[in-house]
């Protein structure tokens, strides 16, 4: 039987791991039922970790804070959701004042019901109950998020009723209500300063959960974004936001490193610390695939790929590892600058090295490509998750494209 063996990347704990081996597990085993899943976790031993409370973390002065720069291209898609990676309540606070600013007053009135508060209600009513049931990644999305919903549901309302005693809401509202409890769902289950790994959601599946909270608003604009009064205030939001953020990320910045340290440090701790840790890791790897009945296929993430690149670039590489598929991964990069630890950028690819396949989605800015750097030795296969960096990199095994591009090319 074949045994693909998934190796996990940077970053990646002993929670985070079972989340993403659950992925794989369901992904893989409705295209290829007939192969076998093996683990190989090497994060919780072998990982970073501030060995000194995190001592090295500077004390932030008053004036410390530096402005930032930037701009968003009003047009992308995505510009909307980045905004709602920083704040999930920002697009709501603009499209309410545009829609104040623009409406006309309907002022108060005995018995009369204030329109925002109607909209309110019904955002507080929002259920995920029977929105998971259409296969996919969705039932896992709607599992996360589902106990998180009653409290993001309640801060969204919570916004819209102070609009009372404005002008009625404007057209479109109901959509981005919808974003603004997905995301503050989203934020509330992956916790304060990432204490998980990103929570690994696919466009397709978060499309269509939002879609079905806007229809339970009765909202129209399934799959879109609202234009008129909306239009561009997302945009115009973050871009308002970057200089403030910075300052909040020297404020913050003990929270927010210690909660990047697994991430970084792995990286640090793999290509800095020598032998040792390298070894490590790859007898971690070389043990999953000798255990392996039949064929192996090593499925690796990130630094996980680099990882088994450098082990089967070896003079005795694993036996049987008939596939390797690298996944968000910088092995091909790290070649190209001469930084791979077991193939200088001079030579090839061991005659031995076995099929190699590297996914990557052109929105993640930590996966590159390979054709052109090991011709003829590496094939490609572009992925596209709809989700903006940070988040395109932790997202691709929420991506059930990702296995019916794989189920072919895994062997029988």
């Amino acid at each position: 039987m074949t045994s693909v063996v998934f190796v996990h990347g940077t970053g990646v704990r002993a929670k985070s791991y079972e989340k993403s081996f659950a992925r794989v597990m369901s992904g893989l085993g409705r295209v290829r039922a007939d192969v076998q899943v093996a683990r190989c976790f090497w994060g919780e031993e072998h990982g970073a970790a501030l060995g000194l409370g995190g001592a090295s973390l500077p004390v932030r002065t008053k004036n410390r804070g530096v402005g930032g720069d930037g701009a968003l291209d009003e047009d992308d898609p995505l510009a909307v959701w980045a905004l709602l990676e920083v704040d999930p309540l920002a697009e709501l606070r603009e499209f309410v004042q545009a829609a104040q600013d623009g409406g006309e007053e309907t002022g108060f009135a005995p018995g009369r019901v204030d329109p925002w508060e109607t909209v309110a209600d019904t955002v507080r009513g929002l259920t995920l109950a029977g929105t998971g049931q259409t296969g996919g990644g969705l039932p896992r999305l709607v599992a996360d998020l589902a106990p998180h919903l009653d409290e993001a549901a309640g801060r969204v309302a919570d916004e819209i009723s102070g609009s009372l005693g404005g002008s009625s809401p404007a057209d479109g509202i109901e959509p981005i209500a919808a974003r603004a409890v997905y995301a503050l769902a989203v934020q509330l289950a992956e916790g304060p300063y990432g204490d998980d790994e990103p929570l690994a959601v696919d466009g397709a599946d978060r499309d269509a959960l939002v879609g079905a909270l806007t229809d339970q608003l009765g909202g129209t604009d399934r799959g879109g974004f609202v234009a008129g009064a909306a239009k561009g205030v997302a945009v115009r939001a973050l871009n308002a936001y970057l200089s403030p953020l910075s300052s909040l990320a020297h404020t913050f910045r003990g929270g927010i490193t210690k909660g990047s340290v697994p991430a970084s440090g792995d990286i640090l701790r793999y290509q800095v610390r020598g032998a040792g840790v390298r070894a490590a890791i790859r007898a971690a790897v070389r043990d999953a695939v000798e255990a392996g009945d039949g064929p192996v296929v090593l499925l690796a993430h990130s630094l996980g790929g680099i990882a088994c690149v450098d082990l089967l670039a070896e003079p005795d590489p694993p036996a049987g590892v008939e596939l390797l598929v690298t996944v968000g991964s910088q092995a091909p990069f790290l070649y190209e600058l001469d930084a791979l630890t077991a193939l200088r950028r001079d030579e090839p690819l061991p005659a031995a090295f076995p099929r190699w396949i590297n996914v990557y989605d052109e929105r993640d800015l930590l996966g590159f490509v390979g054709e052109k750097v090991f011709p003829g030795r590496v094939t490609d296969l572009r992925v596209n998750t709809r989700q903006p960096f940070p988040r395109a990199h932790t997202s691709y095994f929420a991506h059930q494209r990702l296995y019916d591009l794989l189920a072919p090319e895994l062997p029988k």
